[in-house]
């Protein structure tokens, strides 16, 4: 794995003096990324994901899958898959899933595939994280798991084969369940037929990411609609092995596109998807509604701030329920609002990396905001920033709205900053070089 730059902690913010014309090259998309690997280790045959993004989620993916048999080659920037060979090297493993939720949801259908003990553990916040109902829908699929309590540290012990078949899963925690089930869903004897029952599922772009990868695999996925909205079947069968051109990440696109906002001037984000199932395509309205004018270039995508900068911005009132990624970047956007902002349909990012919404009201409101914690989301109201220590939690979305601010307030500290090495190496090195 590679070694993260070193930053001063907690580490000042820059702040803008005026407005910035940057253009910006993103690292891939870590959803696609993790899913493509998955998806390669699954295959019929070896290929590339292209573009993968190098961070520490991705590179954990790359380990996990090795461990149980596949060989992924991390050495350049395409990286190359040899499918998993049936067997556990030895017949035992164990997978690190730092705090990579992909790595601890997708992993354990896989390793039901080859056979062997699979030993799962995480970060000490990872065993925090909601699994338990992924654990229970594969034992109904025929895994054989170990857990004390539905969470992390578990063992899979793995046969070779999964029988398949139908199964009923709450997804309204994360979209991952889903996910987790269809991309290894071909693979199983009977396929697998997935229910949803519970409130409303978060982040659904991802579950069609998951759907149109699968698809470009050659692999039948029913997705019924109609009466059965909440129900994908997918037919058993080999999944072709095809190599993968990894977008741009473009949630990591928020605190660079919020950056234009703030500082008034203009940030291209380089090839930006005309079409894609990525939840950060959102942020072209969002940012937009705010008073940001978005357009197309022959690099990207272009986003001009306001005049005046963020002392020219609205304040929003949006459902992020279907993109809660991107509900850090955009509170911190709405702190600095000049109307105020109502977020809601995020209760969802409370299981994530850390309760996003308890720890954005209470960081942002230490420097000042004012801000109300709901249930499903946050209403901020204009009011004075200073300058502070702003805590990350560990969770690299709150380090991007802990800069957003800093980059219109001044002395703004942004604790354990090495956190965004998640999905952006040295993003902080990379976000100081714009200024």
């Amino acid at each position: 794995m590679t070694t993260p730059a070193t930053h001063a902690d907690p580490w000042p913010a820059p702040t803008t003096t005026g407005p910035l014309d940057a253009t910006v090259t993103l690292p891939g998309s870590k959803s696609l990324t993790n899913r493509a690997l998955v998806l390669a280790a699954l295959a019929d045959r070896p290929s590339v994901v292209r573009r993968a993004l190098r961070s520490r989620d991705t590179l954990l993916m790359a380990q996990a899958l090795t461990a149980l048999g596949a060989r992924v080659d991390t050495g350049g920037d395409d990286w190359a898959v040899a499918p998993l060979d049936g067997a556990i090297p030895g017949g035992h493993a164990a997978v690190d899933c730092g705090l990579a939720g992909t790595v601890m949801r997708f992993v354990p259908a896989a390793a039901g595939l080859v056979r062997g003990e699979v030993a799962f553990d995480g970060d000490e916040h990872m065993r925090r994280r909601p699994v338990g109902e992924i654990l229970t829908a594969l034992r109904t699929l025929g895994l054989s798991i170990e857990d004390a309590d539905g969470a992390l540290p578990f063992t899979v012990h793995g046969t070779g084969t999964v029988r398949g078949g139908s199964v009923v899963i709450d997804a309204s925690a994360s979209s991952q369940f889903v996910s987790a089930l269809l991309l290894a869903g071909a693979r199983f004897d009977a396929g697998v037929d997935v229910r949803h029952d519970g409130g409303p599922i978060p982040s659904l772009p991802h579950i069609e990411m998951t759907i149109a990868m699968l698809r470009e695999r050659g692999v039948a996925v029913d997705q019924h609609g109609g009466d059965e909205p909440h129900r994908w079947t997918v037919a058993p069968g080999p999944i072709a092995a095809r190599d993968e051109t990894v977008e741009p990440d473009l949630s990591n696109a928020a605190p660079f596109l919020a950056l234009a906002a703030v500082s008034g001037g203009s940030v291209v984000v380089r090839d930006w998807p005309d079409a894609t199932t990525q939840a950060g395509d959102a942020l072209r309205d969002l940012l937009a509604r705010m008073g940001c004018r978005v357009t197309r270039v022959d690099d990207g995508l272009r986003v001009t701030g306001p005049p005046g900068g963020w002392r020219g911005l609205r304040g929003l009132r949006a459902d992020l329920h279907d993109v809660g990624e991107l509900a850090p970047a955009v509170a911190a956007l709405c702190a600095l609002a000049q109307t105020p902002s109502q977020l809601s349909g995020i209760a969802h990012i409370r299981g994530h990396e850390t309760d996003r919404l308890a720890a954005l009201a209470r960081e942002l409101g230490a420097l000042g905001a004012d801000v109300e914690e709901h249930p499903d989301g946050l209403t901020l109201r204009p009011a004075p920033l200073t300058g502070g220590v702003f805590h990350t939690y560990a969770d690299h979305r709150m380090a991007h709205a802990a800069v957003i601010v800093g980059a219109a307030i001044p002395g703004v500290l942004v604790e354990n900053v090495a956190t965004t090495g998640k999905t952006f190496p040295d993003f902080a090195g990379f976000w100081s070089g714009l200024f």
